[in-house]
This record gives C-alpha cells, structure tokens and sequence, in this order.
C-alpha cells in the first residue's frame, strides 16, 4: 500500500513538472537584442570595434586593417588618440579615420594624397593639416 501511494505521489508530482512550461506558451515576451550586439546602419557592430569602410565596402575593424598614426605633439597626461589610414587594392586612394569622420583622400601625380586640408605621404607615413605635420606612423 505504502508504494503505491509513493508511486502515486511521483506521478503527480512529476506530471505537474509540464504545465509551468505550457503555461508559459501563453505569455509570449518580445526577444531583445544581445547587448553589444546593436548594428549601424550599414550593419557594422561598433562594439565589436568594426566601422564601415568605403573603399571596401565592409564592415572592418581598422586597427586590424589600417596603419595607425599617432599625434607628433602628445600632450601629458591626455590620451593618445590615433588616427587610421587605409589604401585601396590599387593604392590610388585612401580613406582617412578621423575621431568623428571619414574623408577620402585621392592620389597626386606626385604621390602624395590629398584632399581640401589634408595631404598624405606615404613615403613618411606622415599626416599634414593645413601644411602642417600633424600625425605620423612607422614607415613599412
């Protein structure tokens, strides 16, 4: 009789175990994003450290793909913050990783690259502003 009654109790018990996961069926709740995981508007995940390039037209992360350049006059006790550059397959152009913005930069018959205030020499791995030597990187 005893074992019968333990039997009957399991099986209740365990049969009950399904209806809190029926029930829950019930109340469908709205799936959010992953943090981390919000897309721009290209679809590039920024907390990932990708940003949207046009010369590849891709999602990258530029301190993979890019040469890093420093500011020539650090100042103490501020951060550093580098700049990127990135060429195309050709090396005819390049895009420049600004703080807040992007600007492409064409090729001279010079060699060095341009546009409105910035120039580019390669050679140097030097960034000018207004003619003025602004950042510069490791030569490769």
């Amino acid at each position: 009789m005893k074992k019968l009654i333990l039997i009957a109790i399991c099986f209740v018990g365990l049969s009950s175990c399904d209806k809190p996961a029926k029930m829950a069926g019930n109340n469908i709740k709205e799936e959010k994003p992953a943090v981390g995981s919000e897309k721009d508007s290209h679809g590039c995940i920024a907390t990932a450290g990708q940003t949207w390039s046009e010369l590849k037209k891709d999602c990258i992360q530029i301190f993979n793909e890019g040469l890093r350049l420093n500011p020539v006059e650090a100042q103490k006790n501020n951060s550093v913050i580098s700049i990127f550059v990135l060429l195309n397959d050709d090396r005819s152009k390049l895009e420049l990783f600004l703080p807040h913005n992007t600007i492409m930069l064409t090729k001279s018959d010079q060699g060095i690259y341009q546009n409105d205030n910035y120039e580019y020499d390669s050679e140097k791995s030097v960034l000018y502003v207004n003619g003025i030597k602004k950042y510069e990187g490791n030569v490769e």
